[in-house]
C-alpha cells in the first residue's frame, strides 16, 4: 500500500496547482479513469459479447427444447454453440471483476491510520470540507446533512441518482431492443424474469456503496460508474 499511497501523493502533487486542498480528491478521479481506460478493452469486449448472444438466443431456445429433459446434454451443446462462436459467458463480469482490486485497494488505504509504520498523511486529505478517510456517518456527526462535509455528500448522491436514472432508461431500452426469448416450447426461461425485471434498478445499489464506503472509495465508485453509464451509452447502441 505505500507505493499506491505514494502514487496518490504524486498525482495530487502534480495536481496541487489546479485543485489546491481537493488535489488528493482530483488524483483519485484521475486514478480511476486510468483504470477504466486499461480495462476499456474488456469492456468491448463484454459488449460484443452480449450482442453475441442476444444473437444467438434462437438457437439457444432450441436447445433448450430439444435437449429439455437432459441437462447434462444441454449444457454440453450451448457450451459447444459459445465456443464455435466464440462467445464467453463470463466476458460481462470480467470488467467488473478487473477493478475490484483498485476499489479495495483504495478502501483500505483510506481506512488505515498507518501505512509501513507510519501514519497515513492521505487521511488530511478533503474533498472540500469533507475528509477522504471519512463516511457519511461522520459527516451526519459534523454539522447534519447539510453541514459543509454532508453537502459534499449530498452532491455525490445526486451525481449518482443522475447517473443511476441514466442507466436504469438506458437498460430498459436495452432490454425492450432485444428481449430475451423463451424456450422452443413457448416456457420462459426460469429465473430469467426475476432478473429481468431487477436489472434496470441495479444502478441505484451504487446509492448504499457510496453512504457506506471511506469518502475516497465513494469517489473511485462514482466515477466508475458515470464512465460506465458512457460506456455502455456507446457500445450498446
Amino acid at each position: 500500500m505505500s507505493v499506491f499511497a505514494s502514487l496518490v501523493e504524486r498525482l495530487a502533487d502534480l495536481l496541487q496547482p489546479l485543485f489546491g486542498a481537493s488535489a488528493a480528491a482530483a488524483a483519485i478521479v484521475l486514478f480511476t479513469a486510468l483504470v477504466r481506460l486499461l480495462v476499456h478493452p474488456l469492456s468491448r469486449a463484454a459488449a460484443r459479447g452480449q450482442k453475441a448472444r442476444t444473437r444467438l438466443q434462437p438457437q439457444l431456445a432450441e436447445l433448450r427444447r430439444k435437449h429439455a429433459k437432459n441437462p447434462e446434454k444441454l449444457q454440453q451443446a450451448v457450451l459447444e454453440l459459445h465456443t464455435a462462436e466464440k462467445v464467453s459467458p463470463l466476458s460481462g463480469c470480467l470488467p467488473s471483476l478487473f477493478q475490484l482490486p483498485a476499489f479495495f485497494l483504495l478502501y483500505h488505504l483510506f481506512s488505515s491510520s498507518a501505512i509501513g509504520e507510519q501514519t497515513n498523511g492521505l487521511l488530511s486529505h478533503r474533498l472540500l470540507s469533507a475528509p477522504l478517510g471519512g463516511r457519511w456517518a461522520d459527516a451526519l456527526g459534523d454539522g447534519g446533512p447539510f453541514g459543509s462535509a454532508g453537502l459534499v455528500y449530498v452532491a455525490l448522491f445526486a451525481v449518482v441518482a443522475a447517473v443511476a436514472t441514466f442507466s436504469y432508461r438506458l437498460t430498459r431500452r436495452t432490454m425492450a431492443d432485444r428481449p430475451v426469448l423463451p424456450t422452443g416450447d413457448g416456457q420462459a426461461v426460469p429465473g430469467v424474469g426475476a432478473i429481468t425485471k431487477a436489472m434496470p434498478f441495479m444502478s441505484f445499489f451504487t446509492l448504499v456503496t457510496v453512504a457506506v464506503v471511506p469518502l475516497a472509495a465513494a469517489l473511485y465508485v462514482v466515477t466508475s460508474t458515470a464512465w460506465s453509464a458512457a460506456e455502455r451509452a456507446v457500445l450498446y447502441r
